[in-house]
């Protein structure tokens, strides 16, 4: 679905690195355990971004849960990052624009299950939504 994205765009691919991917997932096992989601320290994600979704488990497709952060498009503003959108928040589109981000190279996710919710973590390299910049 990254990929699609990408490519409806004209940009490169992301590769699928198991290196983030692991990273995810160990993310992705504290963040359900404490059954609240919360971004992985910048020193501690080593120059990636990350996407974080949760919802209850068993419920929600991996297609819907990647798809939450793609329809963010519908706010987003082809401008210099952090005035990318059109609600005025850059947060409304962050997710979508890490996915397009052209200097991104690679990501890794990762889905766990616990205290009755599912959390996807999704880590990318070199991370996005950069000052001053735009997304392509």
């Amino acid at each position: 679905m990254h990929n699609a994205e990408r490519n409806r765009l004209s940009l490169e691919p992301l590769k699928w690195n198991v290196h983030l991917e692991r990273e995810a997932e160990q993310w992705a096992r504290v963040l359900s355990e404490k059954g609240v989601l919360q971004h992985a320290d910048r020193s501690t994600r080593n120059g990636t971004g990350e996407n974080l979704w949760m919802g209850t488990a068993g419920n929600w497709p991996i297609e819907t849960m990647v798809g939450m952060f793609l329809e963010e498009k519908k706010h987003y503003r082809h401008d210099s990052f952090p005035n990318i959108s059109r609600t005025g928040s850059w947060s409304d589109v962050g997710h979508y624009t890490q996915i397009v981000w052209r200097d991104t190279k690679e990501v890794g996710c990762a889905v766990v299950t616990a205290r009755g919710n599912d959390v996807l973590v999704c880590r990318y390299w070199p991370a996005g939504n950069v000052w001053g910049r735009k997304a392509y």
